[in-house]
């Protein structure tokens, strides 16, 4: 057993001996589906703490000679399959992390030499009667290693995407990695399988695309593993119910991230929730807000534009196709995005092309950034949200439509005035501190149409519920009278108690009035 070449099960052990496991063994079953084929190379791009590493550890200890897994895999899924004994420990694995070799050398050169010779020292003591190559290059050995034990390679490297991450700029020693890896995995006979994690997808380099014969799993694209790349809803459902914790809360903080239809959530939160007994922002306290501003702070794209829809609850289209997959070639909007979709700060709708912010936790990491950047028109839209709601419970129609009148004034400079769609947009941002126990609905089928916001309180809370109505160039009154004839109230079948009919109206002079009706149902 070596430390690259067949390192054992040591790593997966220490998964299981975990107070929390989850078990993705049947992502195994995929990867001997595709052993020995032209579907055998697998990038896996996911953000940080997504369960990684895990996966990787969990392949090694599989396939690897250097150990003896089947017990260890006995009461594992994927122990179930007809196929489990056929590949379990048959294979050379070579597993590498590349941000240690990242870390201990000074350039792309000497981090390829440090692989080379590693490989080269444990595949020499590990074959001791292989008839070496004149040439002892590592592709070389491993080619005649290969032709003479028969024996094919399983290649898992981990963090095979610092390089980008941490050289962003350095376009030469990137483009010696990508040379290095292609002329290490691409069209080899010795490999049975190549699986690769990241946070980014596979750089686009015009003439070095070779390496893109890769098969890319990502958060914009991960069919048929996407169960894998997070935990599922029903894997949540049941750490609530062995934890006592309340499943509706733990879904507000950690689900949200849509992987190609399946609702997945973060491993890493859940399981600190779930471990601490409360709920927090467990995932973004791993990396300061430094990690999302410096990508939000120009608007050179209208980025901002777009940051203020997503904190107001709002969805919008991109195009994912043109991201260069690095962390400096942008060359709109879209491309920015995209990249927060990787680095999990957004999440990616395939079938609608829409991105979002998904959830509470990734929210808080949002307000946090915009208030440590300034971006006054959003802050002071924030720090007055509790005074709205209280205004708004109390009845106080006044100071709802002073507040209202000054949040929409603020942010006329981003959205378009007259616009019933972009008032929306901003009262959803000025009513914020509501989301802590309401969910907030927009364009929600109701009666005889759509009612614009619906804030429907959270389960064990005793506060009202809210419908508001927008208009523009009307009346406040005519607003609440619409409420009541489109019977928006049906959009609350599952709610009884008080119910607070909120209108907005503002006119030509951009002067705003509110009228608020209380109906019980």
């Amino acid at each position: 057993m070596g430390i690259y070449l067949n390192p054992g099960n040591v790593d997966f052990q220490e998964v299981l001996n975990s107070k929390i496991y989850v078990d993705k063994s049947e992502l195994i079953q995929y990867t001997n589906s595709v052993l020995r084929t032209t579907q055998k190379y697998i990038c896996v791009s996911r953000p940080r703490r997504f369960g990684k590493s895990m996966a990787a550890n969990m392949l090694t200890a599989y396939y690897s000679r250097g150990c003896d897994s089947r017990e260890m895999f006995q009461g594992l899924k994927i122990a179930k399959h007809t196929d489990f004994e056929k590949h379990l420990n048959q294979y050379n694995v070579i597993h590498l992390n590349m941000r240690d070799y990242l870390t201990e050398s000074e350039n792309m050169k000497q981090l390829i030499q440090f692989v080379e010779e590693d490989l080269l020292d444990e595949l020499q003591q590990e074959f001791a009667d292989l008839r070496m190559p004149r040439r002892r290059t590592l592709v070389k050995v491993l080619e005649q290693a290969f032709a003479q034990y028969k024996i094919p390679f399983v290649f898992i490297i981990d963090e095979w995407d610092c390089i980008f991450r941490v050289h962003k700029s350095d376009a030469a020693s990137q483009k010696t990695y990508l040379d290095f890896l292609r002329n290490l995995l691409k069209d080899k006979s010795y490999i049975a399988l190549a699986y690769m994690t990241g946070i980014l997808p596979i750089k686009k380099y015009g003439e070095h695309s070779a390496i893109n014969a890769f098969y890319e799993y990502s958060m914009t694209d991960a069919s048929p593993i996407e169960e894998f790349t997070g935990f599922t809803e029903q894997e949540v459902r049941q750490l609530c119910e062995k934890y006592q914790m309340p499943f509706t809360e733990t879904k507000k903080w950690y689900d949200g991230y849509c992987v190609d239809g399946v609702s997945i959530y973060n491993p890493k939160s859940v399981v600190e929730a779930m471990l601490r007994g409360k709920f927090s922002n467990y995932w973004t306290q791993t990396e300061t807000y430094e990690a999302l501003k410096i990508y939000i702070q120009s608007n050179e794209f209208g980025v901002q534009d777009v940051i203020l829809k997503l904190l107001a609850g709002e969805k919008e289209k991109i195009d994912t196709t043109t991201f260069s997959n690095d962390m400096v070639t942008f060359a709109t909007k879209d491309d920015v995005l995209t990249l927060l979709v990787h680095l999990g700060y957004l999440t990616y709708n395939a079938e609608t092309k829409e991105i979002w912010i998904p959830n509470d936790e990734v929210m808080e990491q949002f307000i946090s950034t915009v208030k440590v950047m300034g971006w006054r028109n959003i802050v002071v839209a924030l720090e007055t949200s509790e005074r709205l709601l209280q205004a708004t419970l109390s009845g106080d129609e006044e100071t709802v439509a002073e507040l209202i009148e000054q949040a929409h004034q603020a942010n006329a400079s981003i959205l378009k005035y007259n616009d019933e769609n972009a008032l929306s947009c901003v009262i959803s941002l000025a009513y914020y501190s509501a989301q802590k126990n309401y969910t907030l609905h927009r364009e929600m089928p109701a009666g005889k149409g759509f009612a614009d916001i619906v804030f429907e309180p959270n389960r064990n809370c005793d506060l009202p519920a809210l419908i508001v109505e927008l208009k523009w160039g009307y009346s406040a009154e005519e607003a609440v009278e619409q409420i009541k004839q489109k019977d928006y109230l049906d959009c609350l079948k599952n709610y009884s108690g008080e119910v607070l009919l909120v209108g907005v109206n503002y006119d030509k002079e951009k002067r705003h009035t509110c009228r608020i009706e209380r109906v019980k149902i």
